[in-house]
Order: C-alpha cells, then structure tokens, then sequence
C-alpha cells in the first residue's frame, strides 16, 4: 500500500477489548432482502461475506427488537429466540472472512408501515405523524410499554451474545424510536418520558442501561456496545446541535466503546445550536472524543477522503463505496486504488454480489449512486 494509507490499516481496541485489525468499518445498509419470517436470505448472507475480508468491522443492516418494531419489508428479525440460528448465520458470515460483527439493534417507530407490524398498531413517544410516514398517526406508548421495550432491548442484545456477534449498536438515529424519543418535534409527552430534554433522555439511555447491563451479564468474552445518532433534524421544533451535545455528554458518562455519527457528509456544517466554523464531526469529537471513540461517516469515497476524516476522528465507516465497490479495502490496501470503482454497470449485480431487492433499490432513476450503461 503507499505509505500515506498506512493510518487506515492500523489495529484498533475498544474499551470492551474488542480489538479490530484496521479501522475501516462497514456502515449498516438496509438491503430488504431478508425472507418474510425475519429469516435472513442466502443473497443477504453472500452480500456480508463479499464485503466482511477487508473492513475491520461489519455494523449489520438494523434487526427489531420487538413485533411492532418493523421498519422495512425483507428486514430481519430479532424479537425472539427462535430468531437466534438465523442470526448466528450473519454473524458467522462476517466473523468467517476476518472482520468483527456487530448487530444494529433497533425499533421503527412511527417510521413502521402499519402493514408490518402487528393489527397495524403504529406506535412512537407521542400521536405526532411523521412526513416520512404519510397517512399514518402512532399512538403513543404507554409507561408500561416503554418498559417492555427497554427490555426488548436487552433480550435482543443477549440473542446477539448467543449467536456469537461481537457486539452490539443501538440505532439511536434516522428518526427511528429512540430519537422519537429525544426530539421534541415527535416527544410531546407530559410524563416521566418527555417534556425537558432530561425527560426526553430517559428512554433513550435507559436503552444504553439495559443493553449494557445484558452484557456484563451474559458475554463470556469481550462485547462492545456503541450508539448511533443523527446530530440535527431539519423540521422546527427538533434536534440542533444544542440538544446533541447534551445527548453526547450523557452518553460519554455511560463507558460505551463508540459514537456512530450519522450524516450524509462526513464534512457538513451545523445548520443550528452551533458555529457552522467547523464540521459536526469536529465539534462532537472537541466535545467528547477524548471520553469515548468516534466513528465519522458520509459520502466517503476515496483513500484521501477516509484519511482526512481519520484526521478528525479514529475510526472511519463506509457505506455506499462497499456496495458499488466490495473490495475497496483490499485495493487500497494493495495500492490498486486507481482501480476502484465509481460507477456500476445494470449488469453488474452478479459480479458485486446484491441481493435483487437491494439492487432494483439502487437501479431506479432517483437513486444516488452513479450508474452507468
């Protein structure tokens, strides 16, 4: 590899002990491919062990942890034991080609089509409809549910010890639950689980309590548990950057391996609650980099630009490059970067090992991925 890449391929730990052999990650990537029972497909197991021989750590598409927790048809599933030997599959096909595995554990939300989920019964922090979800009003969860939910968490998280992953991130982004919970655009609740934004935090880190308590219960070996969050929402009430420190700072408190930043650029700038002086990642990696490791992500397509977002933070996650790429990591690690690819072929769906759901996804004329004849 040419030497100025070397910082990509370094070893990593994590405070779990969790040790991965460079610090390149595959982003968890919704591929809608796994069968109706929440079983994953054959093609969904093919798509992670063509990506798992380079990157350091796999992040899995998000699996739910409760019945009405179902966000995407062809999802899969992790609400209950009989799920476990589908899930050991994943696992094994990742760990089998030499990456970490770590499950994306998660609940839609309002975000969930009603035809998912069970009677059609949405739910979310509060009766506050979503435009991602049009037509659809949740109802909002009662204490005791939140409650159930916490432990669906937990239970999940063990089922993931037993089927032999590495760890655990909890999916606090994208508006799925747990940010429902967080924003005051979608948590308009009078109780214990909302109002002030150290209501709102209740459910979320309640999660992070109950996943790492499952844990330290029941991992024989190093588990690590991250989380995932989506630092601004666009609508007014709703997640600034404000609010994002505050949800940081607890979490930092709480001795979690990682932070997951989700973004679509790993350099956007702060649209509210900060200067737009420096990048998102920057300023959340000044705010608790030093308590607890981040993961920077978005739109990150070539060597330079993982490099530059290693330059800010210590670990770098790749998401649409493995899909139209499955061995940027090896090329660049042989120095065959100029080799990668940047457009995919309409016939190519074979060679890059896609499951069908996921490539009709990317082929449609409003995708964002480059695709050529």
């Amino acid at each position: 590899m040419k030497e100025q890449y070397k910082p990509l391929f370094e070893s990593f730990t994590f405070k779990s002990g969790v040790q991965i052999k460079n610090k390149i990650v595959m982003a968890p990537m919704t591929n809608y491919s796994s069968h109706e029972d929440g079983t994953v497909s054959e093609d969904e197991l093919h798509y992670y062990e063509r990506r798992a021989g380079g990157v350091g750590m796999v992040v899995t598409a998000c699996i739910y942890v409760s019945p009405n927790g179902k966000g995407f048809s062809g999802q899969f599933a992790g609400d209950r034991d009989e799920m476990i030997p589908s899930m050991s599959r994943v696992a094994a096909s990742i760990k089998e080609k030499g990456a970490k595995a770590v499950l994306q554990i998660y609940h839609g939300g309002r975000l969930c089509p009603a035809a998912l989920v069970p009677g059609g019964d949405v739910v979310s922090a509060s009766a506050v409809a979503s435009e991602q979800n049009d037509g659809i009003v949740p109802r909002a969860l009662t204490e005791s549910e939140i409650e159930s939910i916490v432990l669906d968490f937990g239970a999940t998280t063990r089922r993931a010890i037993e089927a032999g992953f590495d760890g655990v991130e909890i999916h606090g982004a994208n508006g799925y639950l747990l940010q429902q919970f967080f924003s005051e655009q979608s948590n308009t609740r009078d109780d214990r689980y909302g109002g002030d934004i150290d209501r709102r935090l209740v459910f979320p880190l309640a999660v992070v309590d109950e996943v790492k308590r499952v844990a330290a219960q029941h991992a024989k070996e190093p588990f690590l548990v991250g989380y995932r969050f989506s630092p601004e929402e666009a609508t007014t009430p709703g997640i600034t950057m404000e609010h994002t420190f505050r949800l940081v700072d607890e979490l930092a408190r709480k001795e979690l391996d990682y932070l997951h930043i989700s973004l679509m650029e790993a350099d956007s700038l702060p649209k509210r609650g900060a200067e737009p002086i420096k990048s998102r990642l920057e300023w959340i990696q000044e705010r608790v980099g030093h308590l607890v490791p981040i993961i920077g992500v978005g739109s990150i397509r070539t060597p330079d630009e993982a490099l530059r977002t290693l330059d800010v933070v210590p670990l770098v996650a790749i998401g649409r490059e493995l899909i139209m790429e499955p061995d940027w990591v090896e090329k660049v690690e042989s120095g065959q970067e100029e080799q990668i690819r940047t457009k995919l072929s309409r016939s190519g769906q074979a060679d890059l090992t896609v499951p069908t759901p996921l490539w009709e996804m990317i082929v449609r004329p409003t995708n964002w991925f480059p695709v050529g004849d």
